[in-house]
């Protein structure tokens, strides 16, 4: 008897898709600016048909936009999109981080501290890279650990979204040490099983975040402003 036979999963779509996140989410392809189909056909080495459903589905998660008789450009991301980005973040995370104080497993706690850990040499090196990477092990495991996909699946969603204002942005000397202190603050309230210690400075991390891109992006609007006239 016949069988129907596996599908493969297409890795090659995937990999594409992630390859030209990535450049975005590191400001190496800045917002406003144009993907040329042909040029990432080239660069990436791979047909027009692999790139235009990467980039469709880059679309979806708005950090493209397909503009008629112009093409796919990088997305740009209003100040007020920002504001609601951040504020529906504060409240999921908030969320999230009571949830992994009350659920998750002392290793779980562990591995959170291991990465706030992370975190804070790479705010030393002043990478930007590395602080991205600790950053989303450090989401990666209170999210995944939470008990909630759905909250994960959100977030997942709008840290692309916010990952593009880091990029744009320079890492702000002020800001970074007391985001630290506002981690390891976090990582105290979970090890004590705080839940509302923790929701209170998970939402209050988000918030105080959301202050310093919204500065960031008033000032890219002076620049511009100031330049164009």
């Amino acid at each position: 008897m016949m069988k129907i036979g596996l599908i493969q999963p297409d890795t090659l779509r995937q990999k594409v898709e992630d390859t030209v996140r990535r450049a975005i989410m590191s400001g190496l392809y800045l917002p406003g600016e144009r993907l040329i189909e042909r040029e990432l056909c080239e660069d990436l080495g791979v047909s027009r048909a692999s790139v235009r459903e990467a980039l469709r589905r880059l679309e979806a998660e708005k950090l493209v936009e397909i503009i008629p008789y112009k093409g796919p450009i990088v997305a740009t991301i209003s100040r007020e999109e920002a504001r609601q980005i951040y504020a529906l973040r504060a409240v999921l995370e908030g969320y999230a981080a009571r949830e992994f104080a009350l659920k998750a497993s002392d290793a779980m706690i562990e591995e959170f501290s291991q990465a706030a850990q992370e975190l804070g040499r790479a705010a030393q090196k002043n990478s930007r890279e590395e602080v991205l990477q600790a950053k989303s092990r450090l989401y990666d495991t209170m999210l995944g650990n939470c008990g909630n996909e759905l909250v994960w699946e959100v977030l997942r969603g709008l840290y692309s979204r916010i990952n593009m204002l880091r990029a744009t942005s320079p890492m702000n000397p002020d800001r970074l040490p007391k985001s630290l202190a506002e981690i390891d603050t976090l990582v105290q309230a979970f090890r004590s099983r705080d839940a509302d210690k923790a929701q209170e400075t998970a939402s209050m991390h988000v918030m105080n975040a959301c202050e310093v891109a919204l500065r960031n992006l008033e000032s890219k609007a002076g620049l511009t402003g100031r330049e164009s006239s």
